[in-house]
């Protein structure tokens, strides 16, 4: 493997990231933008994975599964936003070519492993309100972290599969970051078969997870509307609502990206929906997830000591 990579190396040694506009005004506005998602998403999840090692009724299975979202959803930006930054302020926009494949590689690990996470936390759920006598022995801490494990394991091929093409100019990538769509368009060689790979593994990768997460809620929804407290129906409702619209948020413009053959790819479109899943997703989930939720909101204030006067 590494042999082939340098030999790569002699005809393309880095690539060029086009970015989003050659407007200079134009990528201020967006430095400031990005750079105030990228700050935000960094203090959120920073904080939610912070409240949930401190108070220790948050040590569940719940929160731990949102503890590691959130440091996921810290990883994934740091991935491509400071890079971002720097190429919106600086004439030179290149990456090396080992950069690219690393940056490729660690992006894909960490967006595959919070796919199967979503479907790990649906069925957290679907334990908790089906069978919540058992849910601390059925979700056991090494459930959990086998779990998390197993998710991070998927992601080798897909970079292989991109990087084992010849590279031999142009070196231009009409993206901000080594994406594979974006990538592949540079290949010297028949990229059909990888079209192919990338369809399989996106049905594997993404429609899997969304088919666990769809039986885990047709369960949910059946045991909440044998509850006969409208008030219990509803809060069982609530807790299920931010985990459904966050896996939509993350898995639909996903999908869209990498289950979309090669040749009807849109350059514009698919750097909006990378930067939906990407940094806007990242940015929002703290909010949605974990910040609306009450025992979050009271390890804040038993934290700042805010919520003395109240207990």
């Amino acid at each position: 493997m590494q042999d082939f990579l340098w030999e790569n190396q002699s005809s393309v040694s880095e690539f060029i990231l086009l970015g989003f506009s050659k407007d200079s005004q134009i990528n201020t506005i967006l430095f400031n933008i990005f750079l105030f998602l990228y700050v935000s998403t960094l203090v959120g999840n920073g904080l939610i994975v912070t409240l949930i090692h401190l108070d220790s009724r948050l040590h569940t299975p719940m929160y731990f599964f949102l503890s590691v979202l959130s440091m996921l959803d810290m990883s994934y930006v740091t991935t491509t936003v400071p890079q971002m930054l720097v190429h919106l302020v600086c004439q030179k926009k290149t990456i090396s070519y080992v950069g690219c494949v690393a940056q490729m590689y660690i992006f894909l690990v960490l967006g595959i492993t919070e796919g199967w996470l979503f479907s790990v936390m649906a069925y957290d759920r679907y334990v908790a309100i089906c069978y919540p006598l058992r849910y601390k022995v059925i979700m056991s801490p090494w459930l959990c972290g086998a779990m998390v494990v197993f998710c991070g394991l998927c992601s080798l091929v897909y970079t292989v599969f991109t990087m084992r093409l010849p590279y031999c100019g142009p070196n231009e990538i009409n993206h901000f970051f080594c994406e594979v769509p974006a990538v592949l368009k540079l290949a010297c060689a028949d990229t059909s078969l990888n079209d192919q790979v990338d369809f399989i593994l996106g049905f594997i990768l993404l429609l899997v997870p969304l088919s666990f997460i769809l039986a885990s809620y047709i369960r949910i929804f059946a045991t909440i509307l044998r509850i006969h407290s409208a008030q219990g129906r509803l809060k069982a409702f609530s807790t299920c609502a931010s985990h459904i619209t966050v896996v939509t948020m993350f898995c639909g413009p996903a999908m869209f990206m990498y289950m979309n053959p090669g040749a009807n790819a849109s350059p514009e479109r698919d750097k909006k929906l990378a930067l939906f899943y990407n940094v806007i997703s990242a940015f929002l989930n703290p909010i949605i997830y974990s910040l609306r939720n009450k025992d979050v909101k009271r390890a804040f204030l038993k934290l700042t000591g805010w919520g003395r006067t109240t207990e």
